[in-house]
């Protein structure tokens, strides 16, 4: 989209533009942007009101019904830190005394919308002229553009010396080709200038990669990784007084419904769950016991397993394999839990034939250690029947070896 194109949308017929858009959006595309040509609307405002109105309709599931009030770009959407992950880095910076925020990259302005929201000051500074213009549009919708402005402008010239905070954001993906960035040399403001930001103003937070190398969190850093349902969804650097452990995990959950049917995931529903330590510890090995603990993957990536063990009273059966095992079922948000029944080392002519003798028609399949493809192991297992079972897939001792789970009853 260009600049004027998001004034046209702007304007009194581009919001009508866009209502009508909301109403065919989700639908054919072709037959939805014929009814907005039929409305007599101008070819191209048309199309960026029906781009749009799929964009809030993706976002939906990121920010809730803020989405539908916000400009965004399918890039800008794809980065954009979710709505409960930016409202809780928002309060813990408030609670941290934080009063005015430099959001440095700050793309679509997700976080300093939340941060806003929290009553802090925020001054954003986006180098793309239209994200910027975005930025400052979500701002104005949302009804805050008293406490968020924005700044067109290179991050790395912005006077920090202005705020008692900072968030960076660095790009991760080269522009125009939306293709990842592996080297953190290469970020947009560069690494460099991001980890010197806590030596300017002490109370910095980084927002990182999910899988950056440990080697890379700054001394004195609290590196946190965050998981939502289950899914991990970023990892952050929280420098000077912010820091409150080495390693942190943090594991979101949403809450249970109304009808009381459990999360898919099998997990605890509900609430915000910490786990700290310092990520250089090592759960003891033993054998295969009755349950087994799926470690959420942000406990994973945080290398807390041994703290989660240590809460578990669970052991590893091989050191380099992420499930830990116990005598008896503890409830936890840090991790599923399943119940052993069958322990066999892999073979399929056995494993088809327990599953056959079991009327298992159905299984999930989950695997750490393993090389074997889920998908195909699924077809050549030919099941049939009306039971249903969990098959995980490791190494115990360096021998491929199957679990046949079920949920603890």
């Amino acid at each position: 989209m260009d600049p004027d194109l998001l004034a046209a949308l702007r304007t009194p017929e581009g919001s009508a533009a866009l209502d009508a858009a909301a109403r065919v959006a989700g639908g054919d595309p072709l037959t939805a942007a014929s009814a907005l040509r039929s409305a007599g609307l101008p070819p191209g405002l048309a199309a960026a009101a029906l781009t749009q109105a799929e964009l809030r309709r993706r976002a939906a599931g990121k920010f809730g019904p803020a989405a539908a009030g916000m400009f965004l770009t399918r890039a800008g959407l794809e980065q954009a830190t979710r709505g409960v992950v930016a409202a809780r880095r928002a309060d813990r910076l408030r609670a941290a005394g934080v009063r005015t925020l430099a959001d440095l990259g700050c793309g679509l302005g997700a976080d300093a919308l939340a941060a806003a929201r929290a009553g802090i000051r925020v001054y954003g500074v986006e180098a793309d002229p239209v994200t910027a213009a975005m930025a400052a549009a979500n701002a104005e919708a949302a009804g805050l553009a008293g406490l968020f402005t924005v700044e067109c402008a290179d991050a790395t010239a912005f006077d920090v010396g202005r705020v008692d905070g900072v968030f960076c954001d660095p790009a991760r993906r080269r522009a125009g080709t939306g293709k990842r960035i592996f080297d953190p040399n290469a970020y947009s403001p560069p690494w460099d200038f991001v980890v010197g930001l806590a030596e300017r103003v002490p109370r910095t937070v980084v927002k990182v990669a999910p899988g950056i190398d440990h080697a890379l969190v700054p001394a004195g850093a609290e590196a946190e990784w965050v998981s939502v349902d289950g899914d991990l969804v970023e990892a952050a650097l929280w420098c000077g007084p912010l820091a409150e452990a080495p390693r942190r995990a943090t594991v979101l959950r949403a809450p249970a419904d109304t009808s009381g049917t459990p999360h898919p995931s099998g997990r605890p529903t509900g609430g915000c769950h910490r786990l700290t330590g310092s990520g250089g510890a090592e759960a003891p090995v033993g054998p295969i016991r009755r349950f087994l603990y799926d470690p959420d993957p942000a406990v994973v990536r945080a290398h807390l397993v041994a703290e989660l063990a240590d809460a578990l009273g669970a052991t590893l059966a091989d050191p380099s394999i992420a499930y830990l095992y116990a005598d008896a079922p503890t409830p936890t948000p840090f991790a599923r839990c399943l119940e052993v029944t069958d322990v066999l080392p892999f073979s399929l002519k056995r494993l088809r034939a327990l599953l056959r003798e079991r009327r298992v028609g159905r299984v999930e399949i989950l695997k750490r250690g393993s090389a074997l493809e889920p998908e195909r192991l699924r077809r050549d297992l030919r099941l049939a029947g009306d039971e249903a079972a969990s098959l995980v897939l490791t190494r115990v001792a360096g021998a491929p070896t199957t679990l046949v789970c079920r949920p603890p009853g």
